[in-house]
């Protein structure tokens, strides 16, 4: 996508989000959030009182100056969550001009009917070819084609996509650009993937996350504490001023307990809780991710247990040849070049990697091949050998060379009567043992040697899992090897433990036993036999090239079918749960310190003497000016740093792999202890500025 390019703040995002901030003054709207609605009526409360002073007297600078901020406050905070929402919607539109009205080529009863892809239904058949535009979400049922994804992906390498198997999921608006497909929709009009993806951007049916709701309710419950303090204030502060002989009636007044309110509640935030949200999806968006909601993103930053699959997550997937192993007598050199002429009618990636071995060790080339006298056996899954014969000019066989499963060739050579080596038997077991597969190649039906074929174990991926173990995360390797080749691949990947010979069954089997323990499970997955164990983690994470029932079972999409991805998608959760709790810590932090900033000074004068100042005096630590400077600087400190924190609430405090302990003792010494000296030191310097400029 086009989008991901673009700068964090453009001017026009920002001015969008401006009149955005406004539109959201509706109290409708405020609503959904306690603490910012408190201060909404906080500040229509200021507003008024202002009204009526300026209708009574002079002009009342010091209670506009409380309204204005009140209404910056709100505004602000309005205005985070615009700029969270206007980087989606610029993704969304981007996403509303790629998809366009398309033909479609409707088969019915064997003939093609054109029809506009609106008129395209759940459960019709369509037909593309190469330049045609996918009309709608659906499954390949019969042909192979290449597809260009880029309009969803913004990968511009084409994809494979056929019938059977694991990639026969097709996205409406991709691009068919070779050979034929017949594909059965399998999406209705209005609820395809990319209007998923358009409402999910957009937050249109964005839900608040489950620890979203409870820490609302935590908010709510300190507002409501506030709220019945400072409406008790004005009593106290009669009754004390009665008892002392004073008159503290014009200090203690609507628009100073108003200010008072909306500096102790958590309004920071309270104003930032929604933009966090927001940007952790919107992180994921950037990824090529597409959670189907906010709770799984959320679950992701909890999960303690990862299932990857082996291939194409751990191992690279195509298993590539390492090594030939001569049977006794029989130079290596022979077996390479035995080994390269049999693999050069097999186009399988395992083929390949033997031809290009064979140059590389012995600078071999097949120069003395002459294509008139050989004749080629290509590999087949049926016979699982490859191989050529070779003959002279009169047409006699003089070589017969055949390469494929051990067990496949020994039962060749047992019926030609001859044996297997015993130290090639040694070396078969040896090769499965460490994680390779091996390969015999026989001669005139003579078996010659092994080639050792192994799939390499990604790099870096060790280093990966053990961050995640440094995380508390364990990581459970998912193959279809036998155990003893399972074991072997599990060490020299790092992870933790794996499942050997996985069914779907096994699979299910040990996310259920696994959450039965407390955890919290995470897999990818891209087939059929995949989906009940998608649809049972917490977090299920399907590929976009993966069949229909898996991309329904699992709770978020891969764009990208890059089952490595999962290990990312962990982080961004963790990372979105890290800066929720983070800006939590620092905003309750911030209302501990504004307290004693406020409350010193606003009582300073009670119970004041000639020779000393009040009982509350020594407590103003900051030697704020006056109770009118003082309740100012704090208003205008609580609505500036909401603007502060902007920044870092939609980027996100910064990731690293460290267990939660750690992270916690960390966020406290830094966002914590932050919290509690910024107010100090923000609060005296505006106190500094506006006593200075004489606006109080």
């Amino acid at each position: 996508m086009e989008e991901k390019k673009k700068p964090a703040f453009d001017k026009m995002l920002i001015l969008g989000s401006s009149v955005e901030a406004f539109k959201k003054l509706d109290p409708r709207v405020q609503a959904r959030n306690p603490v910012m609605f408190v201060t909404l009526i906080g500040a229509a409360l200021t507003t008024a009182a202002t009204a009526r002073s300026l209708a009574a007297g002079p002009f009342p600078l010091f209670e506009f100056q409380i309204s204005l901020w009140l209404w910056f406050t709100v505004l602000f905070a309005n205005f985070a969550e615009a700029l969270a929402e206007g980087r989606g919607k610029a993704q969304a539109e981007s996403l509303r001009r790629s998809r366009v009205e398309v033909t479609a080529r409707l088969l019915k009863d064997g003939s093609e009917v054109k029809v506009p892809s609106s008129g395209v239904t759940k459960g019709d058949l369509v037909v593309c070819e190469a330049g045609d535009i996918i009309p709608a979400d659906g499954e390949v049922v019969e042909g192979i084609a290449s597809v260009d994804e880029s309009a969803i992906t913004g990968e511009s390498a084409p994809v494979i996509r056929e019938s059977g198997g694991d990639r026969s999921a097709v996205t409406g608006g991709t691009r068919v650009i070779s050979d034929r497909l017949v594909i059965r929709v399998t999406a209705e009009q209005g609820k395809s993937f990319i209007d998923r993806m358009i409402a999910l951007i957009e937050g249109a049916k964005r839900q608040k996350t489950p620890n979203e709701i409870a820490l609302v309710m935590v908010l709510s419950g300190l507002t409501l504490v506030f709220l019945l303090a400072v409406s008790t204030l004005k009593v106290f502060a009669d009754y004390a001023g009665f008892s002392a002989g004073q008159d503290l009636g014009g200090l203690v007044t609507v628009p100073v307990l108003a200010a008072l309110l909306v500096c102790l509640i958590p309004t920071t935030i309270g104003g930032l809780l929604s933009a966090i949200g927001i940007a952790g999806m919107d992180r994921l968006i950037r990824r090529n991710v597409i959670a189907k909601s906010g709770r799984a993103v959320e679950a992701a930053g909890d999960i303690d247990v990862l299932l990857l699959d082996k291939t194409g997550t751990i191992t690279l997937g195509n298993r590539m040849a390492t090594a030939f192993i001569p049977a006794p007598g029989v130079t290596e050199e022979a077996l390479a070049e035995a080994s390269q002429l049999a693999s050069l009618s097999d186009e399988t990636p395992e083929g390949r990697s033997i031809v290009v071995l064979a140059k590389k060790r012995f600078e071999l080339r097949a120069r003395e091949l002459h294509p008139a006298e050989s004749c080629f056996v290509p590999f087949s899954a049926a016979t699982q050998v490859s191989g050529i014969d070779m003959k002279n000019q009169d047409g006699k066989m003089i070589r017969s060379i055949r390469k494929g499963a051990v067990d496949t060739i020994r039962e060749q050579a047992s019926k030609a009567g001859l044996e297997f080596p015993p130290a090639l038997e040694a070396a078969h077991k040896e090769i499965g043992g460490s994680g390779g597969t091996p390969l015999a190649v026989a001669e005139n039906g003579k078996v010659i040697g092994l080639i050792h074929l192994k799939d390499m174990v990604k790099g870096g991926i060790k280093e990966r899992f053990a961050q995640l173990r440094k995380m508390g995360i364990r990581t459970i390797m998912i193959t279809g090897d036998n155990p003893l080749t399972a074991a072997a691949i599990a060490a020299e990947a790092g992870v933790d433990d794996f499942i050997a010979q996985a069914t779907p069954e096994s699979k299910l089997a040990r996310i259920r036993r696994e959450q039965e323990a407390g955890q919290l499970v995470a897999m990818t997955g891209d087939g059929t036999n995949d989906a009940p164990a998608l649809a049972q983690a917490d977090v299920g994470v399907t590929m976009n090239t993966g069949t229909q029932a898996a991309r329904e079972a699992g709770n978020m999409v891969d764009l990208e079918s890059n089952p490595t991805k999962l290990i990312e998608i962990v982080e961004i959760g963790k990372q979105l749960l890290m800066t929720r709790g983070s800006l939590t810590t620092f905003s309750i932090a911030n209302d501990v310190a504004k307290y004693f900033a406020i409350i010193p000074a606003l009582f300073a004068t009670l119970y004041m003497t000639e020779r000393r100042g009040g009982a509350l005096a020594g407590l103003n630590i900051m030697g704020l000016h006056s109770p009118e400077s003082a309740i100012l600087s704090a208003v205008i400190f609580n609505a500036i740093i909401i603007v502060l924190l902007i920044p870092l609430a939609l980027k996100g405090v910064a990731y690293r792999p460290e267990n939660a302990g750690r992270v916690l003792r960390r966020n406290l010494l830094i966002y914590g202890g932050g919290g509690i000296i910024a107010p100090f030191i923000g609060i005296k310097l505006i106190d500094l500025l506006i006593t200075a400029a004489k606006l109080v």
